[in-house]
């Protein structure tokens, strides 16, 4: 096949760049790891019953979207995530209401604190974890060591 230049060599072989990569935004804090808290001080303000809880299969109680919905763990209302009309969100930013259970993938989240709560090993967020686990996937969780 002929080059531009009219000549039927092959073009110069091109040199892969070296890439560096820095590790510690793969491995360190910056990759998505996240550590969930083990503690939190909104932990008073928590439903009395949180072994009675709805279905994670429950709609948005505002816009009826059925899935990436939030389980408030003070007043035990279904509403949807931020990425998708954010009611959950609003709830917390109008009545304060600010630890939810995710029904997507059963995280505990704390708006108040920014973080996440590590509900397999807070004595309060063990029953509805338990409850939420067993709803979702009709068996009771694995027992997590620490």
């Amino acid at each position: 096949m002929a080059t531009p230049g009219g000549s039927s060599s092959p073009p110069p072989p091109q040199e892969n760049p070296i890439v560096e990569v820095d590790l510690d935004l793969l491995y360190g804090a910056e990759s998505g790891w996240v550590d969930a808290r083990t503690s939190c001080d909104h932990l008073p303000s928590l439903s009395s019953d949180l072994v009675h809880i709805p279905t994670p299969d429950t709609h948005c109680n505002r816009c009826q979207h059925p899935s990436e919905n939030w389980l408030c763990l003070c007043c035990k209302e279904v509403l949807c995530s931020r990425f998708v009309n954010k009611h959950m969100l609003q709830h917390y930013q109008q009545i304060n209401h600010c630890v939810a259970l995710s029904y997507s993938d059963l995280s505990v989240w704390c708006f108040s604190c920014d973080a996440y709560l590590d509900a397999q090993l807070i004595p309060q967020l063990r029953p509805v974890y338990e409850t939420a686990y067993l709803l979702k996937f009709g068996e009771a969780p694995p027992i997590r060591s620490v």
